[in-house]
C-alpha cells in the first residue's frame, strides 16, 4: 500500500486554514458545479481559495470535525449534527462577500439558486454533513480520498449518526457508493445547472482502530 494511505490524520487547527484552502481550491478547480458558479478568468483560483478559506475558518473548523492528513495532501471538512441549523439573516449577510468574490455579480444568481436548492434537499433527521473533501491533484487516483473518507466516517459511526453530502462531480459517485452512500435525489438548481447528487449513508457499527490523532 502507498505510504501516504497509511499516514494518520489529525484535527485541523487555525494554522492549517490556508493550506486547506489551497488544497480545496486545487481539488475543485475543474469541478462541474464550481465551473458553473465561479467567475471566469484569472480571478477564479484566488476566489476559490478565499471562498474555501472562509468556509473552513468560519463554518467547519470551530466545530472540531475538520481533518487533514499528516502529509497535508488531503483534508475533509465536516459539520456535526449539533452545529447545524438554518442560517439566519446575519449569517447570510456575513457569507455574501465570500460568495460575491467567488461568483462575481453576473453569476451571483447562480450561487443563490444553488444554495437554495441544496438547502431544500437536506434530510430532516440529524446527520454529519460532509461539506468538502479534497485531495491534492497529484495524489488523486491513489486511494487517498477513499482512505480519508473511511477514517473520518469512523467519527459518524462512533456517534451513531448518519452522514450526508452533496456530490458535485459524477466521477465521484462510485467512491461514495463504496463508502456506503446512496443517492437520495438529483438536485438541479436551474435548467442550465449541472446536477448535484444528494447522498446519504446510514450509521454503521465502527470497526477497527482509528489512525486519527487529537
Amino acid at each position: 500500500m502507498n505510504a501516504h494511505l497509511q499516514a494518520p490524520i489529525r484535527r485541523a487547527t487555525p494554522a492549517d486554514v490556508p493550506r486547506i484552502a489551497r488544497l480545496f481550491a486545487a481539488a475543485f478547480a475543474r469541478d462541474p458545479v464550481f465551473d458553473w458558479l465561479a467567475r471566469a478568468g484569472r480571478g477564479r483560483q484566488p476566489a476559490l481559495q478565499r471562498f474555501f478559506g472562509w468556509i473552513v475558518e468560519t463554518r467547519t473548523l470551530p466545530h472540531g470535525e475538520t481533518w487533514i492528513t499528516a502529509d497535508g495532501h488531503g483534508a475533509a471538512a465536516w459539520i456535526p449534527p449539533y452545529a447545524q441549523g438554518p442560517a439566519g439573516w446575519v449569517d447570510e449577510i456575513r457569507m455574501l462577500p465570500a460568495i460575491l468574490r467567488l461568483t462575481g455579480l453576473k453569476r451571483l444568481p447562480r450561487g443563490a439558486a444553488m444554495a437554495a436548492a441544496m438547502e431544500q434537499a437536506h434530510p430532516d433527521a440529524p446527520y454529519f454533513y460532509l461539506a468538502f473533501i479534497g485531495v491534492s491533484p497529484r495524489m488523486q487516483g491513489m486511494g487517498l480520498g477513499s482512505a480519508l473518507l473511511s477514517q473520518t466516517l469512523g467519527r459518524t459511526d462512533a456517534a451513531g449518526r448518519s452522514a450526508y453530502l452533496e456530490n458535485s462531480n459524477p466521477r465521484n459517485l462510485k467512491l461514495y457508493a463504496r463508502a456506503g452512500f446512496t443517492v437520495m435525489r438529483e438536485i438541479r438548481a436551474r435548467a442550465d445547472a449541472p446536477p448535484v447528487y444528494a447522498m446519504k449513508r446510514p450509521a454503521k457499527a465502527r470497526q477497527g482502530s482509528s489512525t486519527m490523532s487529537q
